[in-house]
């Protein structure tokens, strides 16, 4: 039988599980847009440390400040109301400055991976129409090669030492002159940050700041991904959806607390990149709810940063991905750092290797508490409760507010114990895809249940184990590939005549991509196609191995037979 919407509300067994201090339902009594969030938090919690990046730190009170100089700015430029504004930047203080000031001006945030490739970037601000681009100047010139192709109208450029007063020249000074960090770029009419800010402040202090008051059913946020398809699109996320989420894991959170005492300020260690809705929702934004001490790592590959930071700051929170916890684990020192006030460690993106859960616990006296969630959901659905004592391999039950059902092909409902198709509904729940009907039609079933289209099963408990993710779908250190995508670049080469690409294990990434081609040309080599995905491709998704085929396997209907490259079994 289908499922039915009031079937479930008296079929959530896993409340039962649920700690006495989480209540089933997220309350009315909360911000419904995050302006407004934004604004209560920053007024109570006023004097506390609110970001700390590269040494130096700003409490609330100058974070509302230099978020509202920064409205105030994009208030100025005199842009309607839903104007979106991307933002182009690694873990440097601007960042939720510029998220911040773009959601109180009542303006669209459209995060972007710094590490883009020209043709990636172009393609994402054309989608989304972004007629404002918030860069770092190191990324500059990834901008400069299709600005012509772009609807970007005004650029600001923002540099590592942006909100940092008087250290932030010397910051940028190293970065651009000793480090060279910072290639050559030419942006004509761009804008600094600082200045954008000086601009503000004016218009602040002459009561020209921005007045918007986003609705709760405003969008907020353009979440870009590739879904199951590979063709990247944005995940519409109002102010209701990403508020209702940070509810739900503030609501979590208690569960952490059942036998400990919370200190009187939590404080996060943000490695996780900002423009991942992981971060995003579950530090930032959460963290900036919760009135939490949120230290930016500008770079989570350098561990030897992450470390340092571990030991010089009381580090709380730290949420993360397997193979960041398995590069601390392998680095020097990390098992001499004091983890006494480390409280929870939460693991999402992708799933936590046991092997990995282990050994972290072995070294830090914290159990990783695992959650399941996606860009659609903004991203968390479900997670573990914050007191376990050791590693489940589970994702956990669902969070308060929040449906979740496994159905078959026919969207029949799942027995316990058996496998099916994750589907969710919640006020998380994204209202559509950016301009896609067709894919936003498909993404739902007929009662409004989002299709994850991962595999898992739900116990008698309501305790979800995800079984398999989206059948073809690469992830490389917590961030989704398409094997489409990666094809679609490669076969634009004069030299391909078919290619496919699949998922190759990975000590340090968990999974990369191993590229199959057939050649069209008898001289294309290996060092060709590596050139050429290195032009049009960001690292992540390049692939580590590249295999020369007579021909792929294929299924009657011409699709490509994956399993079959897998296995290794011939075309």
């Amino acid at each position: 039988m289908e499922v039915e919407e009031g079937e479930r509300v008296h079929a959530r067994r896993w409340l039962a599980s649920y700690p006495a201090s989480v209540a089933a339902e997220i309350g009315p009594e909360r911000p419904r847009d995050l302006a407004t969030l934004i604004t209560r938090s920053c007024a109570r919690n006023a004097d506390r440390a609110a970001f700390t990046c590269l040494g130096v730190t700003i409490d609330y009170a100058t974070f509302e400040t230099l978020c509202d100089a920064f409205a105030a700015w994009l208030a100025g430029l005199e842009l309607p109301a839903g104007t979106r504004v991307a933002v182009m930047m690694p873990n440097i203080l601007a960042w939720p400055v510029a998220a911040a000031g773009t959601l109180k001006a009542g303006m669209i945030l459209v995060p972007v991976n710094p590490l883009y490739t020209a043709r990636e970037l172009k393609h994402q601000l054309a989608d989304s129409g972004a007629t404002v681009l918030v860069v770092m100047e190191n990324f500059a010139h990834t901008f400069e090669a299709v600005a012509k192709e772009t609807p970007v109208e005004h650029v600001c450029v923002a540099s590592a030492g942006d909100c940092m007063g008087a250290r932030g020249r010397l910051v940028d000074f190293v970065a651009r002159h000793v480090k060279r960090m910072v290639p050559a770029w030419r942006v004509p009419g761009h804008v600094p940050f600082r200045a954008a800010l000086e601009a503000g402040r004016k218009a602040c202090r002459e009561g020209r700041g921005a007045r918007a008051v986003p609705k709760p059913e405003d969008v907020a946020l353009l979440q870009y991904t590739g879904g199951t398809t590979g063709v990247a699109k944005g995940a519409v996320l109002t102010h209701a959806n990403i508020a209702s989420n940070v509810a739900q894991n503030l609501s979590w959170l208690q569960s952490a607390f059942t036998s400990r005492r919370e200190p009187r300020q939590l404080t996060y260690l943000c490695a996780l990149p900002l423009y991942h809705v992981f971060a995003l929702t579950v530090t930032l934004f959460t963290g900036i709810e919760h009135g939490t001490h949120i230290v930016l790592a500008p770079n989570a590959r350098d561990i030897g940063s992450l470390i340092a930071i571990l030991k010089r700051y009381p580090i709380s929170v730290l949420p993360g991905l397997s193979t960041l916890f398995a590069a601390m684990l392998r680095h020097k020192g990390f098992d001499r750092i004091n983890f006494s006030r480390l409280i929870l460690t939460l693991g999402g993106g992708m799933a936590t290797e046991p092997d990995v859960a282990k050994r972290w616990q072995a070294v830090t006296g914290c159990a990783i508490a695992e959650g399941y969630g996606l860009s659609e959901a903004s991203p968390v659905v479900s997670a573990n409760r914050f007191d376990l004592t050791a590693f489940t391999g589970t994702i956990g039950v669902p969070l308060p507010s929040t449906d979740i059902v496994v159905l078959d092909d026919a969207g029949c409902e799942m027995a316990a114990g058996e496998r099916g198709e994750i589907c969710v509904k919640g006020p998380q729940v994204m209202r559509e895809y950016w301009k896609q009907p067709d894919e936003t039609r498909a993404a739902f079933t007929e009662n409004g249940y989002l299709r994850t289209g991962d595999i898992g099963m739900m116990a008698h408990d309501g305790t979800l184990t995800l079984i398999d993710r989206r059948k073809d779908m690469i992830v490389v250190s917590g961030f989704n590939v398409y094997p489409s995508e990666i094809e679609a670049v490669v076969c634009e080469h004069p030299g391909v005549r078919d290619a496919a690409a699949i998922a190759m294990p990975d000590a340090m990434s968990g999974e990369v991509v191993k590229l199959f081609v057939v050649a069209g040309d008898e001289n294309l080599d290996e060092a060709t196609i590596r050139a050429w995905c290195r032009e049009r491709l960001t690292n992540y998704k390049r692939p580590r191995s590249i295999v020369f085929a007579n021909d792929l396997p294929r299924s009657a209907l011409g699709k490509v037979l994956r399993r079959k490259l897998r296995t290794g079994e011939p075309a």
